[in-house]
């Protein structure tokens, strides 16, 4: 440990239940423990597909609807202690210590970052968010008209409000809360690390367990979800291309090419295998990107962006509101919603965030994972969406008859441009390649916290978590269908409501061991 006072001065055992065997170095309650649930949890969905969505979608909603006040209130909270971080002395510190350097480039850094954190769902929801609240698909934002110029800002600045901040903010909390204990307490990189501050050697304990045990779950269950809603949109692309039916057979197919080349990439390790993948994420992003916005309504797109920065300005504490909202329905179908969402994908996303993040100071950390992805959201949506209500404004295309499949939204905007049938394809490439690097990544994690906190687990470990994520997405699709999916996604955002408390109690234990590591490095030697 690089810190020997007294507060950090624990033995900790977590390191020494683990079990080797098989190749395989587990720790023992967490990994068995995990294991279980999420065998009987798949078992269980595919005896009783539409039993489990309806038992799943009940606790989901009841969440949401029962505690709105505490995921609004929570979100809020992490922007505003995030914010506050950049300002405050403690952002001075660097993770690893002073002498740390970064482990990999800044590109490659952020590149990494932005694929797991949400380049996934960028894809999906781009096009099809800001027409759902233009058009009333479900609800409007604020109650505004639908299909009016209001309802038009308002798609945009409520599509950021989702994209923005706040998102980003829950994924800087656990992020640098895992970072710090991990590279400057000696702490092993584990969710249960965050809470030694406050509970001391417990965290080694059941309580301990039962947090890694929720993550790896929330992990598994996410990633899963994931990769079958995105074996969906990619099968409903290339039946909309090439005619191809766009059922279970090919989705099945889908899942299990993205499985078998997220297997090589494991295998591969961090810097041969998800930066790599992420880096040529982000070329394709790129490419895609330039060629809509200089095609496309080229004056409305940048037009657009002004519109959104003001209109996202302007109504983010009206969205942050939760009291006597006439738009509850929608704030909470949408943005409770995400807010669960992202708060059950924040283990997942914060760990191997933190995992890459070494050398970096707590201010060009909170600055690159909470500014920088808002700024390039901004620009992505503002393109994409804004190309699509330019559309629907003028009556062009499908997406002017409404928002049907919102798996297809994106292809059928991409369809009244040049180069459509090639641009959609890349389309469907960098949805399946985001696809693959978040299998990788969310192994990586999932295997971590199986170790204990080990990073250098065996590879074969790896391997099975690679194969367990795309066997129980195959499964609940072949055996259950869309219901299975929905439950399973049910199930990580009702994980959302504890795990919100864990994330408020663990910006409380971040900020202590931030003041004890400054006031130890003032102290005189």
């Amino acid at each position: 440990m690089t810190d020997k006072s007294a507060l950090y001065d624990t033995d900790y055992t977590l390191g020494q239940d683990n079990l080797q065997r098989w190749g395989m170095d587990v720790h023992h309650p967490v990994f068995w423990i995990a294991s279980s649930l999420v065998l009987i949890f798949v078992i269980g969905v595919l005896m009783a597909p539409e039993a489990a969505k309806g038992a799943f979608d009940g606790a989901k909603w009841w969440s949401i609807g029962a505690f709105d006040w505490l995921f609004m209130v929570g979100g809020n909270i992490f922007v505003i202690f995030c914010l506050a971080l950049i300002f405050l002395p403690v952002g001075k510190i660097r993770l690893g210590g002073a002498d740390a350097t970064p482990e990999f480039s800044t590109i490659s850094w952020f590149a990494m970052l932005f694929a797991a954190g949400m380049g996934i769902g960028l894809m999906f929801w781009s096009v099809a968010e800001p027409t759902a609240y233009y058009t009333g698909w479900y609800e409007t934002p604020l109650g505004v008209e639908a299909n009016s110029p209001e309802a038009a800002s308002k798609a945009m600045s409520a599509t950021m409000f989702h994209w923005g901040l706040h998102p980003w903010a829950i994924y800087a909390v656990v992020a640098l809360s895992l970072a710090f204990f991990h590279y400057n307490k000696g702490l092993p990189l584990t969710i249960r690390s965050a809470f030694y501050p406050l509970i001391k050697d417990h965290s080694w304990g059941p309580f301990g367990h039962l947090i890694d045990t929720v993550a790896v779950l929330a992990t598994l269950f996410g990633l899963a979800t994931s990769l079958g809603f995105g074996a969906q949109q990619a099968s409903a692309g290339l039946s909309y291309l090439f005619g191809l039916e766009a059922g279970i057979p090919l989705q099945i197919a889908i899942i299990i090419i993205v499985t078998a080349i997220a297997l090589v990439s494991v295998m591969r390790g961090l810097d041969g295998g998800v930066k790599v993948l992420s880096n040529v994420n982000m070329g394709i992003a790129l490419m895609l990107l330039l060629f809509v916005m200089l095609v496309g309504p080229t004056a409305t797109i940048f037009a657009t962006m002004g519109s959104t920065i003001a209109g996202y300005v302007g109504d983010i504490l009206s969205y942050s509101d939760w009291i006597d909202r006439q738009d509850e329905a929608w704030m909470q179908g949408w943005t409770v919603f995400y807010w669960a969402w992202w708060i059950s994908w924040s283990p997942f996303v914060g760990m191997f965030i933190a995992r890459v993040s070494k050398g970096r100071t707590v201010r060009e950390f909170v600055i690159a994972v909470l500014l920088v992805p808002t700024v390039v959201t901004v620009i992505w949506m503002s393109v994409f969406g804004g190309s699509a209500l330019d559309q629907i404004q003028n009556n062009i295309g499908a997406l002017a008859n409404g928002l049907d499949k919102v798996e297809l939204a994106m292809f059928q905007m991409l369809e009244n441009l040049p180069l459509a049938a090639m641009t959609s394809f890349v389309a469907i490439v960098l949805v399946l390649v985001f696809f693959i690097t978040s299998s990788d990544s969310g192994s990586l994690v999932i295997d971590a916290i199986t170790a204990g906190g080990k990073v250098d687990a065996p590879v074969v470990q790896r391997i099975f978590w690679v194969v367990i994520e795309g066997v129980v997405a195959a499964a609940l699709l072949f055996g259950g269908g869309a219901d299975a999916l929905t439950a399973l996604q049910a199930a990580a955002i009702t994980v959302g409501l504890p795990f919100t408390v864990v994330l408020i109690v663990m910006c409380l234990s971040l900020y202590m061991g931030l003041s004890h590591e400054r006031a130890y490095m003032s102290t005189p030697t």
